[in-house]
């Protein structure tokens, strides 16, 4: 009767060791994965970044600049572009690009919002929106 119960008293410490080791080997495994996934997040960023460095880098030299886009459908856009000092307006489609006219810069018409347009920093803009929404 003895043996019994001792043989089944270390059946039962056997069991909750395994399930002790079960429990910290998933814990062990949920912590990798979060640190992996917060690699690849942070490796997205910087990634993401040193692209948007180079494009920036690229662009800054260049003659050619997009000064408005006005979307008429899901493909097709009207742009105003300078090239160099003459200004443009392109109709844009799926496939093509056409030339519609030559505008004279003192035709063009600026408003607040498209001459700020890219000046404002992300925590700006997110600090706007963070005030102009309604408390709950």
């Amino acid at each position: 009767m003895q043996l019994v119960s001792l043989t089944t008293m270390l059946s039962s410490v056997c069991v909750q060791s395994v399930m002790v080791s079960d429990r910290l080997e998933s814990i062990a495994q949920l912590i990798t994965l979060v640190l992996i996934f917060a690699f690849v997040v942070g490796l997205t960023y910087f990634a993401t970044r040193l692209v948007g460095n180079v494009q920036k880098e690229r662009q800054a030299g260049s003659n050619i600049k997009v000064l408005e886009t006005m979307r008429i459908s899901n493909t097709k856009y009207i742009q105003v572009v300078k090239i160099g000092s003459k200004c443009f307006a392109i109709a844009v489609c799926k496939d093509t690009v056409t030339y519609l006219c030559e505008l004279k810069e003192e035709e063009l018409f600026y408003s607040d919002a498209t001459s700020q347009m890219g000046t404002d920093s992300f925590k700006a803009i997110l600090d706007k929106f963070k005030k102009d929404k309604p408390e709950d």
